[in-house]
């Protein structure tokens, strides 16, 4: 028994010590220096880079401006509401609603807070105003709504 208990062993430390030497007598690939060169200089924007890109922009209409830069800020906007999400694990429930509010968020033992995710300088629209005024106003309500089942397969007529 302790003999086939020695084979094994061998085997063992047969078998990495030559995965030791493939691995130490492979060919390593050294990066050629000019594409690295080139990553690093797209990697890092570099200060004049960044003013040709400033001047560019100047010599552009400003309604061309705003458009683009517009449509980058709700791009990114909509990129926080979504990382806002991992910040907001504190309630028990937790609904996206997008329009008029971000999400609204439930701690059954404390209450419900209507959450607007916002960055940097921001301006409230004239709903999120005038939703801010309500619930501030304590104009908020609870309103169950009950409906009447309609069975439209009975109503419909087929033809048959």
């Amino acid at each position: 028994m302790e003999t086939v208990i020695y084979v094994i062993f061998a085997i063992v430390v047969l078998a990495l010590l030559t995965v030791i030497v493939v691995l130490a007598l492979r060919p390593r690939r050294i990066p050629e220096i000019a594409s690295m060169e080139q990553k690093l200089l797209f990697a890092l924007a570099s200060q004049t880079s960044i003013k040709e890109i400033q001047d560019m922009l100047k010599g552009l209409p400003h309604d061309l401006v705003q458009s683009i830069t517009g449509s980058l800020s709700k791009r990114t906007g909509k990129l926080n509401e979504l990382m806002a999400t991992f910040e907001l694990t504190q309630y028990d429930r937790l609904f996206y609603l997008g329009e008029p509010i971000d999400f609204v968020g439930i701690k059954y033992d404390e209450g419900v807070d209507f959450i607007e995710v916002k960055t940097g300088k921001f301006r409230l629209t004239e709903d999120e105003k005038k939703l801010r005024e309500l619930i501030e106003t304590g104009r908020v309500n609870y309103v169950p709504l009950t409906v009447e089942r309609i069975g439209i397969a009975e109503e419909v007529d087929t033809g048959e």
